[in-house]
């Protein structure tokens, strides 16, 4: 695929990385509203094709009391705003079989989680929507075992597919990013690093994820350093007080001064 299969993508000739990039879930129309307008204004100013990214629900919480979601209609029609009010297109991630259908008329990508990457069931569900699939590596994935996912897409009659490295499993308690990996996975379909998620510290003993996001220009520019085809970022403007991944999200204050030094870094890359 390309990036031209997805609608509304601007900047497709600028030679950058593409982002997707917006808060972990839509917490309400407000906030998402404002996010968005941040990062395209800036992704316009840096000429960066720009995804808008926000999960409708959120199923795979560690407690049962832990936020997730708004409510699945709200939370699609507040992405739908926001692909119509700033003409950009918008991805989330879809769980069960019949969110993708769902989920299918309101955003222009669908996202299979890492933990559901093997579930060929949703993946084919996904796929068969038409839509640009973004698969998720699991932790627990190889990079060569992500061809699979890519040809589940591929036979259900979707070509339209890429994959994102979220990071592997360092232990029970942390991530790592294999760069290995990302000229593995480029050839089997474009490839997005997922910076904030892989600095995620999964499994505390409190059931609430920790994160590492003073790492994250690090692991950015590793990824940009080894021709990475996408960045994944979440950010948020009140991390600290977000409802789920504010432990490793970026502030959006600074998603400005990273994306001016990562784009830098690109155009010396290109003339390389």
């Amino acid at each position: 695929m390309t990036l031209t299969d997805i609608p509304n993508i601007k900047h497709t000739d600028s030679n950058n990385f593409f982002l997707l990039a917006g808060p972990c879930a839509i917490e309400g129309e407000d906030m998402a509203m404002r996010i968005a307008e941040k990062a395209i204004t800036i992704t316009d100013k840096l000429e960066i094709p720009y995804v808008f990214k926000g999960s409708f629900k959120k199923a795979n919480r560690s407690r049962i009391d832990s936020f997730t979601g708004i409510g699945d209609e709200k939370a699609l029609k507040i992405l739908r705003k926001v692909s119509e009010t700033f003409n950009v297109p918008t991805v989330t991630d879809i769980h069960e079989v019949s969110d993708a259908k769902k989920a299918a008329q309101y955003v222009d990508v669908l996202q299979i989680p890492a933990f559901l990457v093997r579930q060929t069931d949703l993946v084919v569900a996904a796929a068969k929507t038409g839509k640009v699939v973004n698969l998720k590596k699991g932790q627990f994935m190889s990079p060569e075992a992500m061809q699979h996912a890519v040809k589940k897409v591929h036979d259900a009659g979707n070509p339209k597919a890429w994959i994102t490295d979220r990071g592997t499993m360092f232990g029970y308690q942390d991530m790592i990013v294999d760069f290995r990996g990302i000229p593995t996975m480029r050839e089997y379909a474009p490839t997005v690093l997922d910076v904030t998620h892989s600095l995620q510290q999964p499994n505390q003993s409190s059931g609430v994820t920790g994160g590492r996001p003073d790492m994250i220009e690090t692991i950015a520019r590793a990824g940009v350093v080894n021709n990475v085809d996408g960045l994944f970022i979440e950010t948020h403007f009140d991390p600290a007080n977000a409802k789920s991944d504010g432990a490793n999200m970026l502030h959006l204050d600074y998603l400005e001064g990273l994306l001016t030094n990562l784009v830098s870094i690109r155009k010396t890359i290109n003339n390389l």
